[in-house]
């Protein structure tokens, strides 16, 4: 009976200790800045997914969620005050930005040379990317060298002979996506696929978004029928995904992924369904994504159609917080991709990642400090393309832009 009051105590005792480690591990908060939910779903929602997870800073827990304006071009000092704000927060430990808008980096640094302590991490970075790698700690975004021989890859392994890349000159101007469509016409050539390039209107132009998205609706079934129904068609504009899917739905052809892959670009909009005004984390992702398989499936579309399981706007809110999270309380390495890769695959359980370090094609330097990464591909009525274990040939890591403009 004594020894049996002894192990009793032990573990009392050990209960106790752990609890109060727990509490003083987590004594620290994590701020996020997201776009709202009108703006960025995608990344709002994960926000709500960390605050589930850890609790919002206001309720005990610690995770403080803000939201950027929407006219954030305009309000870049608005944007710089509220990441201030967040670091004003004795406790506060780590910051995410999560798209990285025009100010992000401006804000890092002066928050840099007030609190040192502070982890600074961005995700999918609208400045610079010298800029942001200066600024940040960690930056994370869509791997567009690798997508861009994988995208094709896609196709062919879908049964595609045509691959269709739509844009305009502004978009390829930016020296990501203009690279990324270069490599993509590389690859198609090594694949065995013909690479047509279609220009559309510009939806930040004088035309304006709604009559761009009406030129595309009315001109998709054109290009399915010039080019065939066993072309896959990629458009680098995610408000344009919407129109194209519903034609392709209906005239033929195939889309693997959108720019920034997520099932809330495009398809509940072509596919007419009501996804209701408040989702809240996983859970409502999960629904989602099976009322579009269902629905896809319906109209005939197994096997022609695809997305990132989970969007990618989410997983890196969420992710990122967790990185976070877990370098704070030393059970992941800064420094470390598998590391990174663990803790957004929290929030993507079947689908693996993969990645590279930014290269910068005009003087082949890494940055270690900013990682690209990509998800696997899931194709509706088929399942997953593994993308995150093919390998990209070695040439396409080289491959510089070319001075030209297209």
């Amino acid at each position: 009976m004594y020894k049996l009051r002894l192990v009793f105590l032990f573990l009392c005792g050990f209960f106790i200790y752990t609890s109060c480690k727990k509490n003083e591990t987590a004594d620290y908060h994590i701020g996020l800045m997201s776009g709202d939910d009108t703006l960025s779903e995608d990344s709002f929602v994960g926000g709500r997914e960390l605050i589930a997870r850890y609790g919002a800073v206001e309720n005990g827990g610690i995770i403080q969620h803000v939201s950027y304006p929407d006219q954030f071009i305009e309000q870049e000092e608005v944007v710089i005050a509220s990441l201030l704000a967040l670091a004003s927060d004795p406790k506060m430990k780590a910051i995410i930005v999560n798209q990285g808008i025009p100010g992000t980096a401006e804000a890092f640094l002066r928050i840099r040379s007030l609190r040192p302590d502070i982890l600074l991490f961005v995700g999918e970075p609208h400045e610079e990317p010298d800029t942001i790698q200066k600024a940040a700690d960690i930056v994370v975004s869509e791997d567009f060298i690798s997508r861009g021989y994988l995208i094709p890859w896609e196709a062919k392994n879908m049964g595609a002979d045509t691959f269709v890349h739509i844009s305009f000159p502004r978009h390829m101007d930016y020296d990501t996506l203009g690279l990324r469509r270069q490599i993509m016409e590389e690859a198609c050539k090594d694949l065995g696929l013909q690479f047509r390039y279609i220009e559309v209107p510009d939806p930040e132009s004088d035309v304006g978004e709604a009559r761009t998205l009406r030129y595309v609706f009315e001109n998709t079934p054109g290009w399915v029928e010039k080019y065939g129904k066993k072309a896959l068609f990629f458009c680098t504009n995610d408000a344009q995904t919407g129109p194209l899917l519903r034609q392709l739905f209906q005239y033929g052809g195939m889309f693997a992924e959108a720019d920034i892959p997520s099932i809330l670009v495009g398809y509940p909009e072509a596919l007419d369904l009501n996804l209701g005004k408040d989702l809240n984390a996983k859970e409502d992702l999960s629904v989602i994504f099976q009322d579009i398989e269902t629905a896809v499936v319906q109209k005939g579309g197994a096997g022609r159609f695809g997305t990132w399981r989970y969007p990618f706007g989410y997983v890196l809110s969420a992710g990122l917080g967790e990185f976070a999270k877990r370098v704070i309380d030393k059970t992941a390495n800064i420094h470390s991709r598998v590391d990174l890769y663990m803790a957004l695959g929290e929030f993507t359980p079947d689908s693996q990642w993969n990645g590279i370090y930014y290269i910068n094609m005009e003087t082949g330097r890494e940055a270690r400090n900013h990682i690209m990464v990509y998800m696997d591909t899931y194709i509706f009525g088929r399942g997953y393309l593994r993308t995150t274990r093919q390998e990209v040939p070695e040439k396409y890591f080289a491959f510089k832009r070319a001075e030209s403009s297209f």
